[in-house]
Order: C-alpha cells, then structure tokens, then sequence
C-alpha cells in the first residue's frame, strides 16, 4: 500500500505554522515513515501533484494566492487550513481598514526601510491585492481546521494521527491555542 501524499503551501502568513510542524521534533521521522511529503513551501514545484492531504498556512490577500487555494483544493482529498490566518484571516486582515492604494503606499514608498525616491508603486509585476485579506474558506471548501497562532506541534500531530487513522480530525477545544 502507498503512502498518503501531502502538500503544504505558504500563503499570505509568516511561516509559524509550518515552523510548528518542525517542532514536532523527532516524531516527524515517524511521520515520513507513514506520508510522502510531495510539495512544501521549500520545495521547487511547478504545480500540485495529485495529494491525500493539502495544508494551507496563511490567509488569501492576492489573486495569485486564490489560486494556489483553488488549485490545492482541485488536487487533494483532503484541505486543511493550519493556524489563524488560514483559519479567521489573522493579522493580515488589519489592512481590511484601508484602501488597498493606501496599502500600496504604505508598503511601497512610506516605510522608514523604503528606499524609492521617484514614488513608483509596483504594477503588474506583483499579483493583485484583493479588496481584503480572507480566510481560506471564503473561497474553497476547508475540511480541517487548526486554529492557533501559530498551532502547536502537538496539535499538528494529532491532526496527522487522526487523518491516518481514517477520521478527520476535528481539534479539541483543549489543544486549541491563541496567543
């Protein structure tokens, strides 16, 4: 029998979760002995392979991160959505409250580290900024929630451990983690 594929994707987040996943320490050879880890943020891919389970970390802020959402979902059994920003949208929906030009000028030419003289903001060079930052599930069907800023290592474990036992996982109030 083969083993479950897996597919992680970074999105619009700061990599926490998948630093939570590292930390499961040593069980993570455990683990590699029962899934095959296909794509991760890491990892140079063109496209998803076709996958057991797919993990988002981040929220959706850009047209290019809807569609690696909508690819993974097209691609995987199974879809979860790993910490906050996946999850509620997390810190990145705090621009939710400006105009995105607005955003674009505080990014690009009114931080204290830009260096742009002439102003320029960028073009069709970077994807385009949705009107607000969103959870994954507002547009793609999420099967598994880890919530947690960032999810334990713990949590992630059992999420793991429950998918390769047959059920899909639903995260005990106890494990969840916000701080």
């Amino acid at each position: 029998m083969s083993k479950p594929k897996v597919a992680t994707v970074w999105l619009e987040a700061c990599a926490g979760c998948h630093m939570s996943f590292l930390d499961i320490d040593e069980r993570i050879i455990n683990l590699l002995d029962l899934v095959e880890i296909t794509a991760t943020p890491i990892t140079d891919f063109k496209e998803f392979p076709e996958v057991t389970v797919g993990v988002i970390e981040g929220a959706l802020g850009n047209e290019e991160e809807v569609h690696l959402a909508k690819e993974m979902r097209k691609k995987c059994k199974i879809l979860i959505a790993w910490g906050d920003c996946a999850v509620f949208g997390g810190i990145n929906c705090m621009r939710n409250f400006a105009k995105v030009e607005d955003v674009l000028k505080e990014g690009y030419i009114n931080t204290v580290s830009t260096v742009n003289p002439k102003g320029i903001l960028p073009g069709e060079d970077i994807p385009k900024l949705l009107p607000h930052a969103i959870p994954v599930d507002y547009e793609v069907k999420v099967d598994v929630y880890v919530p947690g800023c960032p999810p334990d290592a713990d949590t992630i474990y059992y999420v793991f451990e429950e998918i390769l036992q047959g059920r899909i996982p639903k995260v005990p109030v106890d494990m969840m983690r916000y701080d």
